[in-house]
């Protein structure tokens, strides 16, 4: 169903459509699945409703004004996509207001060239996965310039992207979190406390999990089963982040569920269940984004267990207080019990991507999802909010 336009005040008494800067791409290493999601949008959003402009931050940090071609944006044949091929000016640079008295005005500077002021942008779409982006970084920027965005602020954002402090809030709150261990940068550095921590990973119980602290995609991840190989996947997950989470194996069955603000308070989807390919070993990027693996949507569960996760997706939403959206990755355990994995405050939108997927299935179809999440960023304020 089409949008109605929102319109939004322009000179001389006229009125015109809402205009949304989408914003991907970044310095993390989920570079090309922000890119692969803002293809998915660009081709989703009403155009008759809302004015675009695609923004793409390279993984230098250079922020450039981008073409608006989705498909040189999606996933093709293993190959992943980037800012650098799609910017209109290898050298050029956008930049936002320094001050809320901007009111949105963006800017467009090329070397020797006086700044061409690029209009008013009435509402941001960050679509930036992991550091630099997803981690309240962005949402800082905007906050400061006075910019009104989709999602969550700063303080959720930035907790809901550190795997440690989401599972010390959850626990706060009483929510079910699994056995974990965090390993700090100093611990991992000295030789000498190694043993130390080698120790304290084994009391975990094998399998473990090796995670970046700060990342999402599965980048970094590794599934250890046995003591030999932990030194090998601590350097691979600190390539990505030097702050390391350490996770007990849990045998059940890997479930998400979305959650959407609406008008009267956030709501659960139907969930889904991942179903990894033939042949590999756990959801990790390559089976996420390159293998054939997938996600059931809607999960084989009861009514109960439906009921009691979607509960759950809300609860955890809350208990961060996010904003806008959340995906929420969680286990079903063999005794029936959930616990919560984490959460990701900016999911995918690729076309593979289990979000808008699962409200799909809801009966909120991807433009309408899209619609609703720019109409409630345009109807709250920035700072306190």
């Amino acid at each position: 169903m089409p949008s109605t336009p929102v319109p939004v005040p322009a000179a001389a008494g006229t009125s015109r459509k809402p205009r949304v800067a989408i914003i991907f791409g970044g310095r993390s290493s989920e570079h090309a699945i922000s890119v692969s999601t803002a293809g998915s949008v660009l081709r989703a959003i009403d155009r008759e409703a809302y004015e675009v402009l695609p923004i793409g931050i390279a993984t230098d940090g250079r922020w450039a004004l981008t073409a608006d071609e989705p498909a040189r944006m999606a996933i093709t044949d293993g190959k992943l996509p980037s800012v650098d091929q799609i910017a209109e000016s290898t050298e050029g640079q956008v930049s936002l207001p320094a001050t809320p008295t901007s009111h949105g005005e963006i800017y467009f500077t090329e070397p020797g060239s006086v700044p061409k002021a690029l209009g008013e942008v009435d509402v941001v779409l960050p679509l930036l996965h992991g550091p630099w982006g997803e981690d309240g970084t962005l949402q800082g920027l905007l906050e400061l310039s006075g910019v009104p965005f989709v999602g969550s602020g700063v303080l959720s954002s930035a907790v809901g992207m550190d795997k440690e402090y989401t599972k010390r809030v959850l626990a706060s709150f009483g929510l079910p979190v699994g056995p974990y261990t965090v390993v700090r940068p100093r611990e991992w550095a000295d030789e000498a406390n190694r043993p130390a921590v080698r120790a304290r990973i084994a009391e975990l119980g094998f399998p473990v999990f090796v995670k970046p602290a700060r990342a999402g995609s599965s980048m970094g991840i590794t599934k250890v089963s046995h003591p030999e190989d932990l030194d090998a996947a601590m350097d691979e997950a600190r390539r990505h982040d030097p702050k390391l989470i350490i996770e007990a194996g849990l045998v059940g069955r890997e479930l998400e569920c979305g959650v959407l603000e609406f008008e009267d308070g956030p709501r659960a989807s139907l969930p889904a269940e991942v179903v990894v390919a033939e042949g590999v070993d756990f959801y990790d990027f390559e089976a996420k984004y390159i293998a054939s693996s997938d996600v059931q949507i809607p999960a084989a569960l009861t009514e109960d267990e439906t009921a009691r996760l979607r509960a759950l997706a809300v609860e955890v939403f809350e208990a961060l207080s996010c904003e806008g959206l959340a995906r929420v990755d969680v286990f079903l355990l063999e005794d029936g019990s959930y616990v919560v994995n984490e959460i990701n405050t900016m999911p995918g939108f690729t076309p593979i991507s289990a979000y808008p997927r699962m409200w799909e299935a809801t009966g909120v179809p991807y433009p309408e999802l899209i619609d609703r999440l720019v109409r409630a960023a345009l109807s709250r304020s920035t700072g306190l909010r």
